[in-house]
């Protein structure tokens, strides 16, 4: 795999996704695009904990938001594309599998 992101870079990616919760958040959007809501629902944190966690994968560039009414929608950002059966994500400097 070619490596496009600067090690330091990558070490930052990885620090955000060492968060149990960060990470379980990344395993949700491998589906696609969902709620705010429905991430809660098999996450199960208070709200303002659960924002906390989007708002820094966000700041890392791990995940995108829009609005969709009242509703945010969030997703995997295009860079971290979900590899081919959807079990893992390209972080740009390596792999990471939840097989």
């Amino acid at each position: 795999m070619k490596h496009t992101l600067p090690i330091a870079d990558c070490a930052d990616r990885l620090k955000v996704l060492a968060d149990e919760t960060r990470l379980a958040v990344m395993r949700q959007l491998l589906d696609g695009p969902k709620h705010v809501s429905s991430i809660n629902e098999s996450i199960g944190l208070e709200p303002s904990l659960l924002s906390h966690h989007l708002k820094i994968l966000r700041q890392a560039g791990l995940v995108e938001s829009e609005r969709d009414g009242k509703a945010v929608l969030y997703r995997l950002s295009p860079e971290v594309k979900s590899q081919p059966g959807g079990q893992a994500i390209n972080l740009g400097c390596c792999l990471l599998s939840f097989e």
